[in-house]
């Protein structure tokens, strides 16, 4: 279970750098369904797209810890999972987005309660490494 974690925290922490730096580099065209938005929409996704660089180094930096910070993964899932709380309120007030927008809901909601349940495993398998070595002597 360690390893799952650390692959997917690495997985995720690539791929949210990746997603960001593709809407700070081609703003509203990076948002399916969006089309033209304006210039204050495109301002402001080329900003959250930098934000979610941002994001995903706070992955990176928790998958090169040893161990993987249990306490830093939780929270970086909870922000996840509060993006996907985000798009069922725009469901429910503004109705069905682009095909594409429901797929990245379903993975928002999902990958999160994966997150929570792994959270811990590097720290318990240090743990437990660390007490079987101490009950060796």
């Amino acid at each position: 279970m360690a390893r799952t974690l650390r692959v997917l925290t690495q997985l995720m922490g690539w791929s949210s750098v990746a997603i960001g730096l593709f809407h700070v580099a081609l703003g509203n065209a990076a948002i399916p369904g969006a089309g033209s938005a304006g210039p204050t929409v495109d301002s402001w996704g080329r900003f959250m797209g930098a934000s979610f660089v941002g994001y995903g180094l706070a992955w990176l930096w928790a998958a090169r810890q040893r161990p993987v910070p249990a306490r830093a993964v939780r929270l970086l899932a909870g922000v996840f999972l509060l993006g996907g709380v985000g798009r069922l309120l725009s469901l429910a007030v503004h109705g069905r987005p682009q095909w594409f927008q429901i797929v990245l809901a379903v993975i928002e909601l999902t990958l999160p309660p994966v997150f929570f349940w792994l959270a811990g495993a590097e720290e318990r398998a240090s743990r437990d490494g660390a007490e079987a070595v101490t009950a060796g002597r």
